[in-house]
């Protein structure tokens, strides 16, 4: 048996990432404009950087407290009364070295090798790979499409779980389709949750994108202290931050050690300095995160009005996240359009195929770039459709 045969099943079968393999063919491109990742094009504020560098100099360089540092915490708990109106105590936090890691330590909390997941797709894909290198099953539960616009059938939840389910995986505002859930939709999804005892895994990373103003609807607003929830979250979106690899958990404070035992056996924490450049991220970065949505904003208009002036593309303009989620009529075979279109246009997309069932005939695009980017992009795009 050679090396490559005698690995894990479950490490053979994980895919590749059907994003990752488009910017790899297209991220040496000269004068190419990635629009294939789920970031945006401001690197993190000085004053962020600033605050870890100067722990990093001071010292604070060794191991700390792996649920994270209590100032942090307290921060984060001060984050969440300012923005969901709830007093959560600092054992209901968990540092976590990046918003994947909070899903992975969450997937292993609830889960044992054969369970399900129910997931709403298209979808995210790292979740269900996580979830299968766990050796468990994700089971979809697709979106209802029409004329642009995604909704959820809380029917559809139900009519997938089975003895096997052990929670439901909410992305809510969505990557990639930016559907956002209404509190109705909450409401009727946890109360399934809580008569077949389920488990929640709460992805509400772009909660602060969304554009009907103030903040996407949130479990947090309809919960009691007895729902089974974890929240997973992270610094990456809101701060500029997605290189740092810190994220957040939010658990019932009876679990925490459990979630604290994951980090412990998986990197040991967070680096203390890179909490503190999380801290004054929290501390003083109310008006970037603003200043971001405020961006996003004026590029979902432009670039979903140009992409629909062509007449040629099925869009319309997300609720929430930063993503912009379109099918080009007469084009099925997405992976390799992707590929075509970083070649002949100098414009990285993700292709549907990347977001599971209901996706495959879709591209996601992240507009949160500076503008004249997003218009240079869009009028590539547009030149790219006309031509097909």
């Amino acid at each position: 048996m050679n090396q490559f045969d005698s690995l894990s099943r479950r490490a053979i079968e994980s895919p590749e990432s059907g994003i990752v393999a488009v910017v790899n063919h297209g991220r040496l491109k000269p004068g190419l404009i990635p629009l294939w990742a789920g970031e945006g094009d401001e690197p993190t504020p000085e004053f962020i950087s600033r605050s870890a560098a100067d722990a990093l100099m001071a010292g604070e360089t060794f191991y700390t407290w792996q649920r994270g540092i209590p100032e942090l915490r307290q921060a984060l708990a001060d984050y969440h009364a300012r923005h969901f109106g709830r007093t959560l105590p600092l054992d209901a936090f968990c540092v976590t070295g990046s918003g994947m890691q909070a899903i992975k330590i969450a997937i292993e909390a609830v889960t044992d090798p054969g369970d399900e997941v129910i997931q709403i797709t298209p979808a995210w894909p790292n979740f269900a790979a996580a979830l299968g290198m766990s050796g468990g099953v994700v089971v979809p539960a697709t979106l209802d499409y029409a004329n642009g616009s995604w909704s959820i059938d809380p029917d559809r939840i139900a009519a997938a779980i089975t003895p096997k389910t052990r929670a439901l995986f909410i992305n809510s505002p969505s990557n990639p389709t930016g559907w956002t859930a209404t509190r109705q939709d909450l409401v009727a999804i946890l109360d399934l949750a809580r008569k077949h005892g389920l488990w929640i895994i709460a992805d509400e990373i772009y909660t602060r994108f969304f554009y009907a103003g103030g903040r996407a609807p949130s479990f947090l607003d309809i919960m009691d202290d007895t729902d089974r929830i974890i929240f997973v979250n992270t610094f990456s979106k809101n701060w500029s931050m997605t290189g740092w690899r810190v994220g957040w958990i939010v658990a019932p404070p009876s679990i925490i050690q459990v979630l604290e035992n994951s980090v412990q056996y998986q990197t040991s924490g967070v680096a203390q300095f890179m909490q503190k450049g999380a801290l004054a991220a929290l501390e003083q970065g109310e008006a970037h995160v603003e200043t971001q949505v405020a961006k996003a904003t004026l590029a979902r208009d432009l670039f979903c009005d140009a992409l629909t002036g062509t007449n040629r593309v099925v869009t319309q303009k997300p609720d929430g996240a930063f993503y912009a989620f379109f099918r080009i009529d007469g084009v099925t075979d997405t992976r390799a359009a992707a590929i075509d279109i970083v070649d002949r246009a100098g414009v990285g997309l993700a292709p549907g195929t990347a977001f599971g069932a209901g996706g495959s005939s879709f591209f996601r695009a992240c507009f949160l770039r500076r503008l004249d980017h997003v218009e240079e992009a869009a009028g590539r795009l547009a030149a790219y459709i006309s031509s097909l």
